[in-house]
């Protein structure tokens, strides 16, 4: 099944696939119509950050992104630059050459700028059904206005982005005792994090060992009793850069909690793996990662049991190894090419891998980047993609999490590589405009986690010198703690 060239194309989120994916399909794919709908009542996504605590709205819902205050990414801007609008060098630099969550999400308003100005970006538009509609005819999106009380928006789209990320649906460890946990408030995952100080003398156990879990843990280890708990299953790799710190514990894997009631209320044990206990715990702060799953997509059910003109769901937690899919070059939905994805894998550069993923996508439909014509050849991409992690992955006793099908991780050179090459080889103006990927910028980009342990570092001796008084009293001192996110 091929497509015709469509009139009309729906990106849905507004965070920073979204964005880019709109200005690609705008500028580069000229489409007759292309517009953006993003519920919430600003551009950024996961870099828009609202105050969860604001009391609910029944007219006006809230989406807050797990943004916290004082986020410093691990990123540096040239990662973070769209192609022709380049991310301002961050004021702080050298000491602190990653932007801040303020800084980019500053950024990428900016950049959206023009498109709310001409009407393209519709805020506070939620979409709450896209349906595969038969024959080829397109995609049924119902979305609600919530400048008008939420009014239901019935139209029919030609192609569809989906460009949500991976942050709505949290990943909980199946761990014996945690629903329980749950259900008493004692287990929070980070998408909730909102900083450190409700937890300010209690016992606390953090779960994970990438950049939430190990922020979370510096965050808390000033303010616990005790030190901290870091349940990790193995050694972080580089690419999630913390110091060390003596009020943190790394301890096994959990196999069990244990809900217990005392005069002060509950609490909980911690069953490790390897026979330990941690006792009279007060919170358990869960940093497993998220799943992709757009629960408002529906596709044509094409199992030999469906009725004709069944719909389902394209994927749900059972979905194993958790992916979207049936895509294409993880991009193109394999049963119907109408239906994109820009950040459907997770990626080391997730700014400029959704610019060049974008491009290929508005190429593909206007016909200039081929693709297989049948849908058995374009699953052949997902196939040997599958292949080829599990035969690596055989040959380790405990491989690395970030060798799964929805993480680029080491293929992410070749795999940005050859949907560049595609670009270029339709439009060669563009190959002076597109990030590149070679070994060259690759050496760059893993350069940069030592780069952010010396910001790090520098933050740390910061808060030191304040601790010593020697900072504390100058009013510039207290502003730049502020901004190494040092809690004051």
């Amino acid at each position: 099944m091929s497509i015709p060239v469509p009139k009309s194309v729906l990106v849905i989120g507004g965070g920073p696939t979204g964005l880019v994916s709109l200005r690609n399909m705008i500028e580069r794919g000229r489409f007759e119509r292309v517009s953006l709908y993003e519920r919430r009542d600003d551009v950024g996504g996961v870099w828009y950050f609202e105050d969860s605590d604001k009391p609910e709205d029944p007219l006006h819902p809230r989406w807050p992104s797990p943004a916290y205050k004082g986020l410093i990414g691990n990123v540096l801007p040239s990662f973070l630059s769209y192609s022709e609008f380049p991310f301002p060098e961050p004021p702080s630099t050298p000491h602190q050459p990653s932007p801040t969550l303020v800084e980019t999400h500053q950024y990428l308003q900016a950049f959206a700028e023009p498109y709310i100005k001409s009407g393209a970006i519709k805020l506070n538009r939620e979409v709450v059904s896209v349906e595969e509609l038969g024959d080829g005819k397109g995609w049924k999106v119902v979305a609600r206005d919530w400048t008008d009380n939420g009014k239901e928006i019935e139209e029919l789209w030609d192609a569809v982005v989906i460009a949500i990320g991976w942050y709505d649906t949290p990943y909980w460890p199946e761990t014996e005792g945690l629903e329980v946990l749950k259900t008493h408030g004692l287990a929070k995952h980070a998408k909730w994090w909102r900083g450190p100080q409700p937890y300010a003398g209690q016992k606390v156990l953090v779960v994970g060992n990438a950049n939430s879990s190990n922020d979370i843990a510096a965050q808390l280890a000033p303010v616990t009793d005790g030190p901290v708990y870091q349940s990790i299953r193995r050694t972080a790799l580089y690419t999630y850069p913390s110091l060390p710190n003596e009020r943190i514990h790394f301890v096994a894997p959990v196999s069990k909690y244990t809900l217990k009631k005392t005069d002060k209320g509950y609490k909980f044990d911690a069953l490790l793996t390897d026979g330990t206990t941690l006792s009279d715990l007060d919170s358990v702060q869960i940093g497993t990662g998220y799943r992709l799953i757009p629960n408002f997509l529906r596709v044509l059910d094409h199992s030999p049991e469906a009725r004709e003109g069944a719909l389902k769901p394209i994927n749900d937690e059972t979905v194993e190894p958790h992916r979207i899919p049936e895509l294409h070059r993880l991009i193109l939905y394999a049963r119907n090419p109408s239906l994109g994805f820009v950040g459907a894998p997770l990626a080391f550069t997730p700014f400029t891998i959704a610019d060049i993923a974008s491009t290929w996508l508005a190429f593909a439909w206007l016909g200039e980047t081929p693709y297989p014509d049948t849908v058995e050849r374009r699953l052949i991409f997902e196939q040997e993609r599958l292949e080829a992690i599990e035969k690596w992955r055989s040959g380790f006793e405990n491989p690395s999490s970030l060798w799964v099908f929805s993480i680029l991780g080491p293929t992410e050179q070749e795999y940005a590589y050859n949907l560049r090459k595609d670009i270029v080889v339709a439009r060669p103006a563009l190959d002076d405009i597109l990030p590149l990927w070679n070994d060259e910028r690759t050496a760059v980009r893993k350069a940069m986690y030592q780069k952010k342990f010396e910001a790090l570092q520098y933050s740390k001796n910061l808060k030191d010198r304040a601790a010593n008084g020697t900072a504390a009293g100058s009013q510039r001192g207290k502003e730049r703690m502020r901004r190494y996110n040092v809690y004051l």
